[in-house]
C-alpha cells in the first residue's frame, strides 16, 4: 500500500514538472520586445544617426521604412535561434521524458521498459525553439528634439537582446520617463 502511495505521489511531481518544462520551452521562443527609452548626451544629431545607422547596418538589419515628419525610421532584419539553446532544451526534454519513462514504468509494469521510448520525443523540443525564434524582427527608432533643436531622448523599441547590446555598443544608459 505504501509503495502504491509513493509512485502515484512521483507520478503527480514529475507530470507537474513535465507541464514547467513544456511552459519553459514555449518561453524559450517568447516575443520580448520592449521599448526604452535614452538621453544621448552630449553626442552631436549627426554622429548619432551614423552611429545607430552603422550599428544596425553591422548587425544585418536593412532600413524598411523612414517617417520625416515623426523622425522615426524602422529597421528590420532576420534574428536567428541560438544552436546551443536548441541543444539544452532538447537534453532538458530528454531529462523529462526518462524521468516520466521511469515513472510510467513502474507505475504500468506491463509496458516494462517501453516508456523510456519517450526520451526520443526529445529532439522535438529544439525543433520547436529553433522554429519559433528563427524571425524577422523589427527595430523601431524615434529622436525627441528639444526647443534648441538638440536631440533630448532617443526611444528604442526593440528585442531586450538587442537593447542590452545597443547599450553596451554605443554606452547609452537607459532612463526611466514618465511616457511615451
Amino acid at each position: 500500500m505504501s509503495n502504491d502511495v509513493v509512485v502515484s505521489s512521483t507520478l503527480f511531481l514529475t507530470v507537474l514538472m513535465l507541464i514547467g518544462l513544456v511552459f519553459f520551452i514555449r518561453a524559450s521562443a517568447k516575443d520580448r520586445t520592449e521599448l526604452a527609452c535614452y538621453i544621448p548626451g552630449t553626442i552631436p544629431e549627426t554622429e548619432l544617426r551614423d552611429r545607430l545607422r552603422g550599428y544596425f547596418s553591422g548587425r544585418s538589419y536593412r532600413l524598411v521604412n523612414r517617417d520625416a515628419d515623426n523622425d522615426r525610421v524602422t529597421f528590420e532584419g532576420l534574428v536567428a535561434a541560438s544552436p546551443t539553446l536548441a541543444i539544452f532544451l532538447s537534453i532538458l526534454a530528454a531529462g523529462g521524458f526518462l524521468c516520466l519513462g521511469l515513472v510510467l514504468s513502474m507505475t504500468i509494469p506491463q509496458i516494462q521498459n517501453a516508456g523510456l521510448a519517450l526520451v526520443l520525443l526529445a529532439p522535438a523540443a529544439g525543433w520547436f525553439y529553433q522554429r519559433k525564434a528563427q524571425r524577422t524582427e523589427q527595430v523601431q527608432l524615434q529622436l525627441e528634439t528639444n526647443d534648441q533643436g538638440a536631440i533630448a531622448r532617443l526611444w528604442v523599441k526593440a528585442h531586450r537582446d538587442e537593447l542590452i547590446a545597443l547599450e553596451a555598443s554605443l554606452g547609452l544608459e537607459p532612463t526611466r520617463p514618465a511616457s511615451h
